[in-house]
């Protein structure tokens, strides 16, 4: 279920191997893809405490070339991937000391990443601020347009015999303690031999789902801004640039075709997509303190969306205790990075029934208390009698669904 990246590409994938497949979403091509900035950061983004996660990472940026490159031949669109590296400064004697940190940690890992000292910092970006201490240069770090790659997956599944429900699945159907399709907002049911929830982070609202196995997947709102830099000011930026300023992260993220993306704010405020002055402030604010030339750039789109997030901060891939349904979740703030690895995964455990060994450790079930023995779930098991979600629970009460997100469905079948 979802229309966004992740379903997309589990689709497409899913049509490769012969399965027949279908994605009910009101808007593919939408959800976080919409405000992403497309970093395709394993090394930089390395964070303590997330180094299970790091391997999937690694795997799914080295995938990227060949994915991109595939994409592109089936779609003839241009994805905006480019191989420009990130750049990871300090402002101040506690980031640099940070910074360094990281870099051990980093170096502990086994990555690749060099020290370099904030003149050489601003040798290889002039744009940057003169009280720049210090940085991290990371060649391997690249960067994508989630946008545009969003808009050649639904080409790709078009081309690939993906049918598209554009409209709101509302309830999953599940017969004989067994997930077998949706009722979508309009009332169609849309049946299938395997379910996968790809929601983002609506994927823990859909009703009809059991909550044994319902993904403890949370929004975590992020406002992002978008400016454009003009040729007089080429090259404003050669690389991503990032840092942490305040004590809140912050990037640039220049692309090819002018733009500068500027985020991103982390906030757990439910449901809540609103763009708010203090957000864009933040943003700006210490964007100028890392670039101080930003403010003479146009702005061109604020935006705000919400990242699935997960108690781990890691995705929820494969079969879960209710027979027929799987999950492509929780991806929080990797989800463009790990569109090509989610894809392949997703496949084969469509195809074979079973996880690949990369991807054991992220299996929704780890989240699943365990059942002593003999107390299978009931056929009914979803909630006690006269408590059920109610069927528009794809959503708060009394609150729009978000903009850009999906509570949709993407559906296999076994070919015939």
């Amino acid at each position: 279920m979802g229309g966004g990246v992740i379903g997309l590409v589990t689709a497409w994938r899913a049509a490769q191997r012969g399965l027949s497949a279908a994605v009910v979403d009101p808007e593919p091509g939408g959800g976080a893809a919409r405000v992403a900035a497309g970093m395709l950061a394993a090394v930089s983004e390395l964070h303590h405490g997330e180094q299970t996660l790091l391997g999937l990472n690694l795997e799914s940026a080295r995938r990227y070339p060949d994915f991109v490159a595939e994409l592109t031949e089936a779609t003839g669109h241009d994805t905006g991937y480019r191989r420009n590296g990130t750049l990871a400064v300090a402002l101040d004697a506690d980031d640099r000391a940070h910074l360094r940190e990281l870099h051990a940690l980093q170096q502990r890992s086994g990555l690749r990443s060099e020290w370099l000292s904030g003149r050489d910092c601003r040798r290889l970006e002039p744009m940057l601020a003169p009280g720049v201490r210090g940085g991290l240069r990371v060649d391997g770090d690249h960067q994508i347009d989630p946008r545009r790659l969003a808009a050649a997956l639904v080409v790709a599944c078009e081309r690939a015999g993906v049918a598209f429900h554009r409209v709101w699945a509302e309830r999953l159907t599940v017969a004989r303690e067994r997930a077998c399709g949706v009722v979508t907002a309009d009332g169609a049911e849309v049946s299938a031999g395997q379910v996968v929830l790809a929601a983002g982070s609506l994927s823990g609202r859909l009703a009809g789902v059991p909550d044994d196995v319902l993904p403890p997947v949370r929004p975590v709102k992020g406002q992002v801004v978008r400016l454009t830099m003009p040729k007089r000011y080429a090259p404003f930026l050669h690389r991503t640039v990032r840092a942490v300023v305040r004590g809140s992260s912050v990037y640039l993220v220049p692309r090819e075709n002018g733009e500068l993306v500027v985020g991103a704010t982390s906030e757990e405020l439910g449901w809540d997509t609103t763009v708010t002055a203090g957000g864009v402030y933040a943003l700006l604010r210490d964007a100028h303190e890392l670039v101080p030339g930003i403010t003479e750039l146009p702005l061109t789109e604020t935006r705000a969306g919400l990242r699935p997030g997960s108690p781990d901060n890691a995705p929820l891939l494969g079969p879960t205790a209710l027979a027929g349904l799987l999950l492509a979740t929780g991806h929080y703030r990797n989800g463009v990075l790990l569109t090509p690895v989610t894809g392949d995964v997703m496949a084969d455990v469509l195809t074979t029934g079973q996880l690949p060994e990369m991807a054991r450790l992220f299996t929704p079930q780890r989240f699943t208390p365990a059942q002593p023995a003999g107390t299978a779930r009931p056929a009914s098991a979803t909630q006690p009698a006269g408590t059920a979600r109610p069927a528009s629970a794809t959503q708060p009460a009394d609150t729009a669904r978000p903009a850009g997100t999906a509570g949709a469905a993407a559906l296999t079948e076994q070919p015939a």
